[in-house]
């Protein structure tokens, strides 16, 4: 029942010199070699023995000056061994590497992806390799309609043709937008008359119908799967010529001339005469 009379505990003992070291920061004292004073200890060695090899190395050169003085053979310099590397330029890379990788690897043990979920154009080797070199005329273009069940669908607007084969639900044979395959209907996507307009003819249309069709352009630019294989050369458009109508009666009254030679005929450039208008 010592502890009765003694609630506190017997005093801690003081280290014994066998458990005493020397201070690293300070010479004249010395501190214990428990467990939390071992990487400053550790460091201790560390310069200690990065110290020694200098100084060996010094006297390794100094040797070296001597021969050279008295006109013998002597090998290559030798470099400071406790010289700081720099990074360098593959330093950085292999640093980059890493990073890389410890983001990739985290993003699988996270999410289980290893881009982190991300499905977007940028996780498609497509996107990297394109094969949008490819022209087509009109007449070859309408042979991607889909009625051919070999040939992927390809669907054109203001003169750049896409695959969309992967929505074959919608742009195949019985789906909703089938009808815009096969062509360069750039107009519908400004007008949204899609059963009137099929043509790249964009004479007439208002600013918000052009940004429109740069809209959908961008759109099937960016899509994750579809992909830009060309683009289709289309005949020039006769400047006056009747610019197509407007499915919407209301609209055409608003804002859509009835006449010819309205730029622009088309976004793209080299298919027509007409100077090519710029701003979207």
């Amino acid at each position: 029942m010592s502890w009765i009379w003694n609630p506190d505990g017997d005093a801690p003992k003081p280290p014994t010199e066998d458990n005493m070291t020397q201070d690293p920061s300070d010479p004249t004292r010395k501190v214990s070699k428990k467990a939390a004073n071992q990487p400053f200890l550790a460091h201790k060695q560390y310069k200690e023995k990065q110290e020694q090899e200098h100084l060996a190395w010094l006297e390794r050169n100094r040797e070296r000056e001597e021969k050279l003085a008295r006109g013998e053979e002597v090998g290559p310099a030798e470099e400071d061994p406790t010289a700081e590397q720099e990074v360098g330029f593959l330093g950085l890379l292999k640093f980059i590497v890493y990073l890389i990788l410890i983001i990739v690897i985290a993003g699988k043990f996270f999410t289980g992806s290893f881009l982190w979920e991300y499905d977007g154009k940028w996780a498609r080797l497509k996107t990297y390799w394109p094969q949008n070199g490819r022209l087509f005329s009109e007449t070859y273009l309408a042979t991607f309609d889909g009625r051919d069940p070999a040939k992927p669908l390809y669907l054109a607007i203001d003169g750049d043709v896409f695959d969309v084969s992967s929505g074959s639900r919608t742009y195949g044979p019985g789906g909703p937008y089938h009808h815009m395959v096969g062509v360069d209907a750039a107009r519908s996507f400004g007008t949204g008359c899609f059963a009137t307009h099929r043509t790249h003819d964009l004479r007439g249309l208002t600013d918000d119908e052009l940004r429109g069709v740069q809209h959908w352009k961008k759109f099937f630019t960016e899509h994750k799967t579809y992909y830009k294989v060309g683009r289709v050369l289309h005949h020039p458009i006769d400047p006056t010529s009747p610019i197509p109508k407007h499915c919407d009666a209301k609209k055409e009254q608003k804002g859509h001339p009835t006449t010819g030679n309205s730029n622009p005929i088309s976004h793209s450039k080299g298919n027509s005469e007409v100077p090519i208008r710029e701003e979207l």
